[in-house]
């Protein structure tokens, strides 16, 4: 892909869905990135397994082990040891305080259209039944980068689906989600080809780099 892998921490909770993803599409090499570490919140989330057989290495930190501030502590300094360029939050549930050399260096994907239906709580079938009960016709997700409030950072980019008239909200939740699979891993490659300039809470993406002659 002509640019130096970017080396990920990716954050779970769950099913590691999002983690699997990034996975494959590194291995087809259609994401120039590399996983260098895998952090749970929950012994038993699935997504661990992903990481074993990918070979990468992983740790759990219990949330219920930490107050806040000692377990964002731990996560990081991890993430600084595995020299990650960028930390993934991929479906992780759990609150953390972003370090000041982290600023900018943490990205989210919401399963909505950031500003809406976002914020504490709104996470999951909380979102979509959200979506479904205020009647919009358009949902999708956004991939932005965190700051020390829920949904908040610079938006670095948003895709678009239709919300229709016969949805609930698990059927809602698999179209948004096949929006999340391809446009976190464009996000991650932005970054990756340093495209992608924060001022502010504007984010701007520039254009690619002009092949060397």
């Amino acid at each position: 892909m002509g640019v130096k892998p970017l080396r990920l921490a990716v954050l779970i909770s769950g099913s590691g869905r999002t983690l699997k993803n990034l996975l494959v599409r590194i291995a087809a090499e259609r994401l120039g990135a590399e996983v260098r570490l895998v952090i749970s919140s929950r012994p038993e989330a699935g997504g661990l397994q992903f990481a074993r057989e990918a070979d990468v290495p992983w740790v759990v930190f219990s949330r219920k082990d930490f107050a806040v501030q000692d377990f964002s502590r731990a996560v990081f300094d991890r993430c600084r040891a595995a020299e990650a360029d960028i930390v993934v939050l991929a479906g992780f549930l759990a609150r953390l305080v972003i370090p000041a050399d982290f600023e900018n260096r943490v990205v989210n994907i919401h399963p909505a259209l950031v500003p809406a239906f976002c914020g504490q709580g709104f996470f999951g079938h909380h979102v979509h039944q959200a979506a479904l009960d205020y009647g919009v016709k358009l949902s999708g997700c956004t991939v932005h980068f965190v700051d020390n409030q829920y949904d908040h950072g610079p938006v670095i980019l948003q895709k678009a689906v239709p919300v229709l008239d016969d949805d609930t909200a698990d059927t809602l939740a698999a179209r948004v989600f096949e929006a999340e699979t391809e446009a976190y891993p464009e996000a991650l490659q932005l970054i990756a080809c340093g495209r992608v300039q924060v001022t502010g809470r504007r984010v701007r993406v520039g254009p690619p780099a002009s092949p060397s002659t």
